[in-house]
């Protein structure tokens, strides 16, 4: 059975180099929106230590097992290219070269190819040939020191803020907005660049701004935005848990303060000196009450206050689960495709692809018949 999707990018092939990370979950956001993503895996794994049935980034998509390092693993690779419109690798600078499957390679089988680089440095730089993760990608960037309280170390925001916003999210842009050249008249395949360090620093570029005009300090836990604001951060409930206000503007908090019970005491929300004073007013009625007693007195209001949930909470919520953001795929709980169409809605099709299962499906769907017949080297 094919993997053409129904989404907005059904009939559109995409290429994947194995590796981990920002690269799979790029590919898997193609692949949720409708495009055939074929990974290539190769023997032995991808290093990653997890089951390949739970590893929900290569869901909706179909595997082919190659060895890149076989004498006839490049040539394999170049033929699917050749059908392909996209493709996706995420090694260190000139490694794809070293594999005979580098932009000089692929463009020359197919000039209208989007290859798509995700790397963390960059293929240029100083740090280019570096290992790193993404906590080293947003440090540098200056966007890890902006989180967390002004005493304490920078909050580690999982890898969310640079793997998969500064660098999944930015690979996608970019290879659909490649792709639309590609296909336009005169138009050609290039390179996509997509270095976390790049998409880290762009997503802060309203802070720059707000910085230049003084209206936001070079450090953390002193502006609006950061958890310097007493009426924008999280709140420790009486059971534990917490809530989360974000009451900015003036309508909002006066609906936050009267519904939370401290309006007649509350200072001025502009008295900057008395922010201090705010804060621990808040904090101290948040701890009057458990979580949902909270939830239940802000409910249906405009004062900006949610609850914190864990991820296992979050599917049960009302709104999303009216909305259906996540789904049940399989037997795993999942988020659901992003962002929704009306014409062409994405949809979860697939588990996750395991490595190799799909090869004869592939070779027959793109018309390769040789796909089958790889051999590496210490098979011969």
């Amino acid at each position: 059975m094919a993997a053409m999707g129904n989404g907005p990018l059904a009939g559109v092939r995409v290429v994947e180099l194995a590796g981990i990370g920002p690269g799979p979950f790029a590919a898997m956001l193609l692949a949720d929106l409708g495009a055939d993503v074929v990974r290539v895996d190769r023997p032995g794994g991808s290093g990653l230590a997890i089951d390949p049935a739970y590893d929900l980034t290569n869901r909706n998509k179909r595997s082919v097992l190659l060895d890149l390092k076989a004498a006839d693993g490049p040539a394999r690779v170049l033929d699917m290219v050749e059908r392909a419109d996209v493709l996706i690798e995420g090694y260190r600078p000139g490694v794809a070269e070293r594999l005979g499957v580098g932009p000089q390679e692929c463009l020359e089988r197919n000039p209208k190819l989007v290859y798509g680089r995700m790397t963390g440095w960059g293929q240029g730089g100083p740090l280019a040939q570096r290992a790193g993760h993404d906590i080293a990608y947003i440090a540098v960037s200056g966007t890890l020191g902006m989180i967390g309280k002004p005493d304490e170390p920078p909050a580690v925001p999982a890898n969310l803020v640079g793997d998969y916003a500064g660098g999944s999210l930015y690979l996608v842009v970019g290879v659909l907005a490649a792709l639309h050249y590609a296909r336009t008249e005169g138009g050609s395949g290039q390179v996509v660049d997509a270095a976390i360090v790049d998409g880290a620093a762009h997503l802060a570029t309203m802070i720059h701004g707000m910085m230049a005009a003084g209206g936001w300090q070079d450090r953390r836990g002193a502006n609006l935005l950061d958890g310097g604001c007493p009426f924008y951060g999280n709140y420790e409930t009486s059971d534990g848990q917490y809530m989360a206000v974000g009451a900015l503007e003036q309508q909002f908090y006066n609906e936050f303060i009267e519904l939370l019970g401290i309006k007649d005491e509350a200072p001025a929300r502009k008295d900057f000196a008395r922010w201090g004073e705010l804060r621990a007013a808040v904090a101290a009625r948040f701890r009057t009450r458990t979580r949902e007693e909270w939830t239940a007195v802000f409910e249906g209001s405009d004062a900006c206050v949610a609850p914190v949930l864990s991820l296992s909470e979050a599917p049960s919520h009302p709104h999303l689960a009216a909305r259906g953001t996540f789904v049940d795929h399989g037997g795993i709980t999942q988020p659901a495709p992003a962002p929704r169409f009306s014409a062409t809605p994405g949809s979860v099709d697939r588990g996750p692809a395991q490595p190799g299962a799909d090869t004869a499906d592939v070779a027959r769907d793109w018309q390769l018949p040789d796909l089958t017949g790889t051999e590496s080297e210490e098979d011969c």
